[in-house]
């Protein structure tokens, strides 16, 4: 289910039954039960008058995220840079050589090996409420499936950001830790916002 969220399957705003999805996945009520509830705590489904349906995508809700994203983004690379160990920066350059090595052909695999280095950064925090944070925002971020990476020379910029924030990792530079990935980000969410601007069916 999870999956045909993700993919456009269920369309924003499709209205979920039980009965329904029970007879389309060949089980009970009771597991899709379930399915709904981890759904909805994943931001995926939302609570309609007549029972669940999957959320709509707004520019609104783009903004609502980032603006907390950004935030905990900076947060978890200053903190990086405090705590990491050496392990740690193995592991973020180690996501990122193989982010530098991604096909520019293949969206999901580029959009995998960006998130990869992510959370390698997270993890490199020592924060588990930071970790848990930003896997709930990216849940919510898969309902917008198209990758930021693939506007035109977002690549590249992305991977040069990447390196100069690994590098303040590594000098145990909180601040400029921050300030780049506080940057970094906020250049996802302007991409974001265009991406879903110049999407075919939305209002003008």
């Amino acid at each position: 289910m999870r999956g045909e969220i993700v993919d456009g399957t269920f369309e924003a705003g499709a209205q979920l039954v039980e009965l329904a999805l029970a007879e389309k996945y060949g089980t009970s009520r009771t597991p899709v039960r379930e399915a709904l509830r981890r759904l909805e705590q994943d931001g995926l489904v939302e609570r309609a008058e007549r029972g669940m349906r999957v959320r709509t995508r707004s520019p609104e809700e783009i903004l609502e995220i980032y603006e907390v994203r950004i935030s905990l983004e900076a947060t978890a690379a200053a903190a990086a840079a405090q705590r990491r160990s050496d392990f740690d920066l193995i592991r973020i350059r180690r996501a990122q050589t193989a982010m530098d090595n991604t096909a520019t052909d293949d969206p999901p695999a580029m959009a995998a090996a960006n998130r990869a280095v992510h959370e390698a950064i997270w993890v490199a925090s020592h924060n588990g409420t930071i970790v848990d944070l930003l896997t709930r925002l990216n849940n919510h971020l898969t309902r917008y499936p198209a990758t930021t990476l693939k506007v035109p020379g977002r690549w590249s910029e992305a991977l040069a950001e990447h390196h100069a924030l690994i590098d303040a990792i590594e000098q145990r530079d909180a601040d400029l830790a921050h300030e780049l990935a506080r940057d970094h980000m906020t250049k996802a969410r302007e991409l974001r916002l265009q991406i879903y601007r110049d999407e075919p069916d939305q209002p003008e």
